[in-house]
């Protein structure tokens, strides 16, 4: 049985990544799905956190004056987890490649040959099982994480 939460959230409130992380920790608690309440609640700061700091609306979606919209969604499958941030802005997520400094090249060198941006998609790569992006028709895109339910260890905090 599918179960389903959304959000809508305006970029330029000062909550607005604390509302989104409540609402999916909430959302999974009541889906006994607490053993996920940390890594998803980390994707969704990291999700929406870029909309609020990168998302510029595009030419047709973009009301001036009006308030940037975040739209978080979350949907429970019997065998997966969906997280869905829409933004106002097409232009595509800077995923990573792969790995971009390799433990080995780094060596004692200082933290400054990290890079300076994109860690936050690279977390949420390694905690969901599957992410990927698609653009809205009405203008924007969105940001979506799969994470697998089958096979993962049974809630404990319920």
């Amino acid at each position: 049985m599918e179960q389903f939460q959304a959000l809508t959230l305006f970029a330029d409130s000062v909550d607005t990544v604390q509302a989104a992380r409540k609402m999916v920790r909430s959302a999974l608690e009541d889906w006994a799905l607490g053993a996920l309440v940390d890594d998803v609640a980390l994707c969704t700061s990291e999700l929406v956190g870029n909309a609020v700091h990168h998302a510029i609306p595009d030419d047709r979606v973009a009301v001036p004056g009006a308030p940037r919209r975040i739209d978080v969604t979350l949907t429970k499958w019997p065998k997966w987890l969906f997280l869905g941030v829409t933004d106002q802005n097409s232009s595509p997520p800077m995923f990573s490649l792969g790995e971009t400094s390799s433990p080995a090249l780094v060596g004692d060198l200082s933290e400054a040959v990290l890079m300076d941006s994109g860690r936050g998609l690279m977390i949420v790569q390694l905690l969901a099982d599957s992410l990927w992006w698609s653009l809205e028709e009405a203008g924007g895109k969105t940001v979506f994480c799969r994470f697998d339910l089958v096979g993962r260890a049974p809630d404990s905090r319920t």
